[in-house]
């Protein structure tokens, strides 16, 4: 179900009849299993506290019918309690749905067919007159299990049926206990449904609700994250912005003065960049941009950050390299760019696009900071422009970080 078809399900249910219960399609589906794992630990709870109550009810046989006491240990802990406890391990084991709403409401009925033939087994005298306890049957199936209400107005009728039947047959009941038995139980299974109801009705508006707003805010999540993506990477190009560099070169910087390693910087131009605007046009520059980005990418495998820094200007941080290394790495990326032969016939010697680049490394030490590494590879970029373009140098002196001389290597 997408996004949208959620929401819509979801305003659509909130809208309908109150009287209809079923949600609509994969609603339904979602909903069964979201609930599932919850509602099945709490009808086995529900069923182990019930069953223990059942058996306590010999106290009660042994009382009103000591004539038929052993019927009644057989039938509560030889019968009930080996159907019973069986459906409970299913249950427990992950019965699904209409299947697991059948098995539970199957013991509902069993239990008052169980209880009604233990009713009948004796003469003893007010024997009977723990009939009008059998409404709690009805309370375990309607409220403590809560069935799904289909389930619990299908046991509902079967198990006032039954007692019906089993009342009117049983001889020693006056008939005035009969008819306040019969209308107890009936009474006793309408208050039950209709809390029956109210509770399904209630859990299945709650989960909506909470449905909807986990919906909503996981869509504000994603929308967040999709801003936030944004405001750190170049629309053009998707390498990490001037904002984002400027973090994670702070970030950077820290961490090799932690580690008391190298912090290496690599300050890339595009040659002739505006002659190429001029003669190509602006399209054909974003064009460009956006292949020259994708190659330094691809090819900055052992860098921690490329960045798009502004205009044709990018930038590569790396750190824990060598000096050789990351010159080494400066030439792969101006080859690999080389290698694009992209024309370029803006009023350059050169056929295709390259770049420049300008290459600072150093190993953090007192005195030193990160804006003096940039500056001393923004030097060598402009040193590497001065001498022709297509061309790295790199700052091999750390005087040249003071300004007092540039020491440089030409690869």
């Amino acid at each position: 179900m997408t996004s949208d078809s959620l929401t819509s399900a979801i305003e659509s249910e909130l809208v309908r009849s109150k009287w209809h219960l079923r949600f609509a399609g994969e609603l339904e589906a979602r909903f069964e299993c979201d609930t599932q794992p919850q509602r099945n630990r709490n009808m086995v709870v529900a069923g182990l506290i019930s069953a223990l109550i059942y058996c306590l009810f010999l106290v009660n046989d042994f009382s009103f019918r000591p004539d038929a006491f052993m019927t009644s240990v057989l039938l509560r802990i030889g019968v009930m309690l080996p159907i019973g406890l069986p459906i409970l391990w299913v249950v427990y084991r992950g019965a699904y749905g209409a299947l697991r709403e059948t098995l539970m409401a199957s013991t509902v009925v069993v239990a008052m067919i169980v209880s009604c033939v233990i009713f009948i087994s004796s003469q003893a005298p007010y024997s009977y007159l723990d009939i009008f306890s059998f409404g709690l049957i009805l309370v375990v199936g309607n409220v403590l299990y809560s069935l799904r209400f289909q389930y619990a107005l299908a046991s509902s009728l079967m198990s006032v049926a039954i007692m019906v039947y089993f009342v009117v047959g049983y001889e020693p009941m006056p008939i005035e206990v009969k008819r306040l038995a019969i209308f107890t139980i009936i009474a006793k299974a309408i208050f039950t449904l209709i809390a029956n109801y109210r509770l399904e009705a209630s859990e299945r508006k709650a989960y909506l609700l909470l449905l909807r707003e986990t919906h909503r805010a996981g869509h504000a999540l994603r929308s967040n994250a999709e801003l936030s993506k944004l405001s750190l990477t170049d629309s053009l190009t998707e390498l990490a912005n001037r904002r984002q560099f400027d973090a994670l070169f702070n970030h950077y910087w820290q961490q090799a003065v932690e580690h008391r390693s190298n912090i290496g910087l690599i300050v890339i131009d595009i040659d002739c960049f505006k002659a190429y605007n001029d003669y190509y046009g602006h399209l054909q520059g974003d064009h460009c941009l956006k292949q020259v980005a994708a190659t330094l990418q691809a090819n900055a495998s052992n860098a921690c950050v490329v960045a798009r820094f502004g205009g044709e200007e990018f930038v590569v941080l790396s750190i824990g390299q060598s000096h050789e290394a990351v010159l080494e790495h400066a030439e792969q990326l101006r080859q690999a760019v080389e290698t694009l032969e992209l024309p370029h016939h803006g009023g350059t010697e050169r056929a295709c696009v390259t770049i420049s680049a300008g290459v600072a490394v150093l190993r953090p030490k007192p005195g030193v900071n990160a804006p003096q590494l940039f500056r001393a590879a923004d030097q060598a970029l402009y040193e590497a422009k001065r001498q022709g373009r297509n061309r790295v140098v790199m700052i091999n002196s750390l005087d040249a970080l003071s300004g007092d001389g540039l020491g440089i290597s030409i690869q």
